[in-house]
């Protein structure tokens, strides 16, 4: 089904088409067929169709939406999406000029997006894909319908256009940080000694979901152990508690961890948090726009280095935005598999960062801070500050 939409439907793009034209001129790209989750999301202003938030498959195939882009030409542009979509178009209809809600799995979306390349003259073009997300059977019918196109990876283009953020996506990431920032300490507030980790997470969940947030994951320690999994393992007395939790908000992911102990903490704890707070720290003071993104992991290793704790202690620094691991890419395959090719690149206002120190002390268990930066002119701002030190469960 194809919808022409009413005179009063906006066809403005809702991201920077100059900054997308000149990634993909960089990259040789004629037109782009964005086909994953959060680039699809992203390049429709944030739309998300929720029939398949959280699952893709349906009856012998799945859902693939799709965003078509062809470069210097938004009104070019198209979006493949699901036959129930139609009605979602009627009551707030989407920018791009052509609209086809006629697909129930990815044979159909691939036909449809042929359909429509053919009709804006760019089926022999370079056309620029998401290997990872665009599955077999559907590139399989791309390649065999448009004869003498040429098939390149937009993956790096599309990451370069999501890596600074616009104030609403700011605004949003601040919100999930926050929010799941207040959930955790109304978490540790509210469990007992006794409490078990699954009845933890699930605390958290309905913590968070409370909030407004989607519930990703709670990775959580207690005790000397190591292993943040769900268990039937209870929280005892005097042990420390870490717990690390994404929430989804709006499609934006806040990513934090903090350290809580049942009961008050002694001297040794207070020194070992102290210990991951200072490499925090050395990390935070070489952030701001304009130094090179590895100036802040060189401050944050030589302080971890000189750490009383540095043979079970680790740094780690990554992107934050509609995914995790996202651009800027700070750090090579640690512990995540990428390149860290923004290393020796500028830090940009608007970027947003997750700075995290974890110790896997031998006899104290995993403690750790993980927090959020976004990148400012002057420095930065820190998302979900609160609960930086000992929180006290039980309270």
């Amino acid at each position: 089904m194809n919808i022409n939409p009413g005179e009063t439907r906006s066809t403005v793009p809702p991201f920077d088409t100059a900054k997308l034209d000149g990634l993909m001129e960089g990259a040789g790209i004629d037109v782009i067929v964005a086909t994953s989750k959060h680039n699809t999301q992203y390049l429709m202003g944030g739309y998300k169709f929720i029939f398949f938030t959280v699952m893709d498959a349906i009856s012998h195939s799945r859902y693939l939406p799709m965003v078509i882009y062809q470069k210097g030409a938004p009104d070019h542009s198209a979006y493949v999406g699901n036959r129930m979509e139609g009605a979602e178009h009627q009551n707030n209809p989407f920018w791009t000029p052509a609209v086809h809600t006629a697909t129930w799995g990815t044979l159909d979306a691939a036909g449809l997006a042929v359909e429509h390349l053919k009709r804006i003259g760019k089926a022999g073009g370079c056309i620029g894909i998401e290997p990872a997300f665009l599955p077999s059977d559907a590139r399989d019918l791309l390649a065999s319908r448009l004869e003498g196109a040429r098939f390149a990876d937009a993956t790096h283009a599309l990451e370069r256009l999501r890596a600074v953020k616009t104030p609403d996506e700011l605004a949003k990431l601040r919100s999930a940080s926050e929010l799941i920032t207040g959930a955790m300490l109304a978490t540790i507030s509210a469990v007992r000694a006794g409490s078990t980790k699954k009845q933890i997470i699930e605390q958290l969940r309905r913590e968070e979901t409370n909030r407004g947030l989607h519930f990703e994951y709670c990775l959580l320690t207690l005790g000397s152990s190591h292993n943040r999994a769900a268990s039937p393992q209870a929280w005892a007395e005097g042990e420390v508690l870490s717990i690390d939790s994404g929430g989804n908000y709006h499609g934006y992911i806040g990513d934090l961890c903090r350290m809580a102990v049942l009961g008050e903490p002694d001297a040794e704890l207070e020194d070992l948090l102290a210990e991951v707070a200072s490499i925090q720290q050395a990390a935070f003071a070489k952030v701001g726009a304009g130094p090179a993104g590895g100036e802040m992991i060189e401050a944050a290793e030589a302080m971890l280095k000189a750490s009383p704790s540095a043979a079970f202690t680790d740094f780690f620094c990554h992107g934050m935005g509609l995914i995790s691991h996202e651009a800027p890419f700070l750090m090579t395959n640690h512990p995540v598999a990428y390149e860290g090719i923004d290393a020796h690149r500028p830090l940009e206002a608007g970027m947003v960062i997750s700075v995290e120190t974890t110790m896997l002390h031998p006899k104290r268990g995993f403690i750790k801070l993980e927090d959020t930066l976004a990148i400012t002119d002057t420095g930065y701002e820190m998302f979900g500050d609160r609960g930086r030190g000992w929180n006290r469960g039980g309270l």
